[in-house]
C-alpha cells in the first residue's frame, strides 16, 4: 500500500472520507489564492510528504491560546501536522521533555538544523530592564530571542503578540513588550490574530512546501492571502452598511442580527484578516455571524486604538 492510500486509510479510520478530506484542500488552496489546478498537489503535501522541515516553536508572553488553536486544526490533524508534514524540535505545550531535558534539545535543534529550520513564535518580548520581566529556563525571552531566531530559515510570528506586541504591549507597558520582529530586528512572517486561524499558518507551511518559498506578504509582514482585504469587505452584513439600513433599536441579540454592526463599534472597516471566509471551528462560525463586533485583533495596537470594544449609544 502506497503512503496516499495509508494516508487516506488513517484519515477513514477517524470517520474523515475522502471526500471531506478534498473538499478541506479545495478551501485551503482557495484560501491560499491559488487556482484549483493546485489542489491536487496541497494535497499531495499532506498524503505523500517528500520533506518534513524541522520547526522550534518558541513561547514567550501569550497565553497559549494561538497553539490551542493549531491544536483545533483539522485536516491535517495535528498529529499528521506534526509528526508527518512538519518535524516538530521543540514546543513547550506538545513536547514530552521538561526543565534542563527540554532546553537540551532546544540547544541540539538549534546546531543540528542551522540556517534551515523554520522559527515559530508565540507571545510578546520584554525588553526593558534587559528583558527581565519574562523568562523561561532562567533565560529572559530577549536573550533566547537573540540566541534562537537569527539561525532560523525563517520565523513566523504566530499571534498578534509575536507579531505586533498585543495586549502586554498595552500602555503603560511597563515591561517593554514587543512583536519579536521589533525587539530583535529580524525580519518575520506575521500570522496575527487573537487567536489566528490556524488554516493561515496551515497555508503558509504548505505554500512553502509546495512552492518553496514563503507566500507574497503585505507591508505588515502578513501573508496577502489572509490578510489582503478588510474583514468589512468580506463581511456578509456589508450589504445592509452599504444601504444605509441599521436597527435603530436592539432590544435582543436575535434583533441584531442581518444587521451591520459599525454602529455597535465594529472595527471590520479598519481590519485586515479572513476571518468571513475561513471561519472558525473547522468553517462553523466567526465572532460577526455569532452577533460580536469586530475588535481589530489583529492590527497593531489593537489594545489601545480599537477600545472601547463596546459603548452605549
Amino acid at each position: 500500500m502506497g503512503k496516499e492510500e495509508e494516508y487516506f486509510g488513517r484519515l477513514a479510520a477517524r470517520g474523515v472520507s475522502r471526500r471531506s478530506f478534498m473538499k478541506y484542500c479545495t478551501a485551503l488552496t482557495a484560501t491560499m489564492g491559488l487556482s484549483a489546478a493546485y489542489v491536487p498537489k496541497v494535497a499531495e503535501v499532506f498524503a505523500q510528504p517528500t520533506q518534513r522541515p524541522p520547526v522550534v516553536w518558541l513561547h514567550f508572553a501569550e497565553c497559549t491560546g494561538c497553539s490551542e488553536s493549531l491544536l483545533r486544526s483539522q485536516y491535517p490533524y495535528v498529529d499528521d501536522l506534526v509528526l508527518e508534514v512538519l518535524s516538530l524540535e521543540y514546543h513547550e505545550t506538545l513536547m514530552a521533555a521538561a526543565g534542563h531535558q527540554a532546553e537540551e534539545a532546544l540547544q541540539a535543534a538549534v546546531k543540528k538544523y542551522d540556517g534551515k529550520f523554520i522559527c515559530v513564535v508565540e507571545g510578546a518580548v520584554a525588553t526593558a530592564y534587559d528583558g527581565g520581566y519574562g523568562k523561561v529556563g532562567g533565560r529572559t525571552f530577549l536573550e533566547i530571542a537573540k540566541e534562537v531566531v537569527p539561525h532560523a530559515a525563517a520565523t513566523i510570528a504566530y499571534g498578534t503578540c509575536a507579531c505586533f506586541g498585543g495586549i502586554q504591549a498595552a500602555k503603560p507597558n511597563p515591561g517593554g513588550y514587543k512583536g519579536v520582529g521589533d525587539a530583535i530586528g529580524v525580519k518575520t512572517l506575521n500570522i496575527p490574530g487573537c487567536p489566528p486561524n490556524p488554516i493561515n499558518l496551515v497555508g503558509t507551511i504548505v505554500n512553502y512546501l509546495l512552492l518553496g518559498k514563503l507566500p507574497e506578504l503585505d507591508e505588515r509582514g502578513r501573508p496577502l492571502f489572509a490578510y489582503g482585504k478588510t474583514v468589512h469587505d468580506q463581511c456578509p452584513r456589508r450589504a445592509h452598511f452599504e444601504n444605509g439600513e441599521f436597527a435603530e433599536s436592539f432590544g435582543s441579540p436575535e434583533a441584531a442580527m442581518g444587521y451591520c454592526l459599525y454602529k455597535l463599534g465594529c472595527r471590520g472597516p479598519e481590519t485586515y484578516n479572513n476571518c468571513p471566509v475561513a471561519k472558525f471551528n473547522d468553517g462553523t462560525s466567526w465572532p460577526v455571524e455569532a452577533g460580536a463586533p469586530c475588535i481589530g485583533c489583529s492590527q497593531p495596537d489593537f489594545w489601545d486604538t480599537m477600545t472601547p470594544f463596546y459603548e452605549e449609544f
